[in-house]
């Protein structure tokens, strides 16, 4: 059983949803992105999404798309976002860590040599935006031998027949888009990611994450009624550009945001228990 297989069971058995922050590696200093995951876990996160920098990021508004500039700027490449986990590693065995990103990157260093150095870096999966489950079969294959999990992308627009299609490839869990649109781009409609949750659930046997438009506790909570985990990506990077200039600030700052984000979670949890 993958670690991410291993936590989504953890936390089904203790009746908790799970919280997954998005930030990007290296942004805005390769310095701060370890003690940033190591502060989020502390808060209370269950799994760590790592981005990783890449210069058109098609699928990310323009908050993610600063990040990511920023995250350039200081040349961070795929083998550093690598070798971050690698330094997670050494104090946190256990927090799975899904990197996310385009396959651009991954193609220039060779599948075989990336799915070995994932693994052997302690990375637990990855979620390539740009690769449809018809284009990806080698990739799939790569991670799957390397005991990798492929995370795949479900928006409002996925039909059943997609749905079920994505069921037969992923592993570790399926990420629902709540909105259409890129990242940070319009309102949450909870009913209707309730609704469409709902379906992918009745297709899907693997957790389902909701993420995209999530930037408040109350937000969250409504989330975490219909969803097995909170995907909170672009209220996280906003508040590190804000912080850029102090980044010793950044890892406080976003612990107690992600510990309100967690207490919301967790008091849903509870009175559904």
């Amino acid at each position: 059983m993958s670690r991410i297989a291993a936590r989504f069971e953890q936390l089904r058995d203790r009746g908790r949803t799970a919280l997954i922050p998005f930030v990007t590696a290296g942004d805005p200093s390769p310095a701060v992105t370890v003690p940033l995951m190591h502060a989020m876990v502390a808060a209370g996160v269950d799994l760590i999404e790592l981005g990783v920098p890449f210069s058109d990021p098609i699928a990310d508004g323009p908050v993610i798309q600063r990040a990511t500039e920023r995250a350039l700027a200081q040349g961070v490449s795929l083998d550093d976002v690598l070798d971050m986990v690698r330094q997670f590693r050494e104090r946190d065995t256990e927090t799975p860590v899904i990197l996310m990103g385009y396959l651009n990157p991954i193609e220039v260093m060779g599948y075989e040599t990336f799915a070995v150095a994932a693994h052997a870096a302690g990375l637990d999966g990855a979620l390539i935006v740009d690769v449809p489950p018809e284009e990806g079969h080698a990739l799939v294959a790569m991670l799957k031998a390397q005991g990798l999990d492929l995370v795949y992308l479900l928006a409002p627009t996925s039909t059943q027949a997609r749905i079920a299609r994505i069921g037969e490839v992923a592993s570790g869990f399926v990420y629902y888009v709540s909105v259409k649109g890129v990242t940070g781009a319009g309102n949450l409609d909870t009913a209707a990611v309730a609704e469409k949750v709902g379906l992918i659930k009745s297709l899907i046997a693997l957790p389902v994450g909701v993420g995209f438009g999530i930037n408040t506790p109350e937000t969250a909570a409504s989330v975490a009624r219909v969803a097995d985990a909170v995907i909170v990506g672009s209220a996280i990077v906003s508040r590190i550009e804000a912080l850029a200039a102090t980044p010793e600030r950044i890892p406080e700052v976003l612990a107690e945001f992600l510990t309100g984000l967690r207490r919301a979670i967790d008091e849903v949890d509870t009175h559904v228990a």
